[in-house]
């Protein structure tokens, strides 16, 4: 009977042996996994944020042609000014999306804000707001100081 109990005993081991073996190539496997896993998603955040870049930028380019054609129309000027605010709200959705643009997210969203609440000062003032717009476009910091200048002229307590 000891023999038959020592026999046991050391095949526990080898089994318990065998199970640690495993676990550990199946942490590795595991983690070697979890690595290419952050790789992609860093990856594919990379270009998520290209992309947004790019959106912005477009919608940046269609304000500018949308207050060109406001400045020019002689006709609908609401549905003109509208326009302009509509693809003002996508620069605005699209800045909020972009890593590393808190202040110019700030400042994006103000001149929004402006064009949405303040139509009569602000169709005054869009002839800054397109040169505002086109730096911003070329991701200039005097887009985006201008741009504070033209909110921070604007009366918030009127019309």
């Amino acid at each position: 009977m000891i023999k038959q109990g020592r026999w046991s005993l050391m095949g526990q081991e080898a089994i318990m042996k065998r199970k640690m073996i495993s676990a550990i190539i199946f942490a590795v496997v595991m983690a070697i996994g979890m690595l290419v896993f952050i790789g992609l998603y860093m990856d594919e955040r990379k270009v998520s944020q290209q992309k947004y870049r790019e959106q912005y930028n477009e919608s940046l380019s269609h304000v500018a042609e949308d207050i060109d054609s406001y400045l020019k129309a002689e006709g609908d000027k609401d549905m003109r000014y509208t326009r302009i605010v509509c693809d003002m709200s996508n620069a605005d959705s699209f800045a909020f999306l972009l890593d590393d643009f808190t202040d110019k997210q700030k400042t994006v969203n103000e001149l929004y804000t402006c064009l949405l609440k303040y139509p009569e000062q602000m169709s005054g003032k869009l002839e800054d707001v397109k040169a505002a717009v086109e730096d911003m476009k070329q991701e200039l910091d005097k887009g985006y100081e201008k741009a504070d200048e033209i909110v921070d002229s604007v009366n918030k307590k009127g019309n």
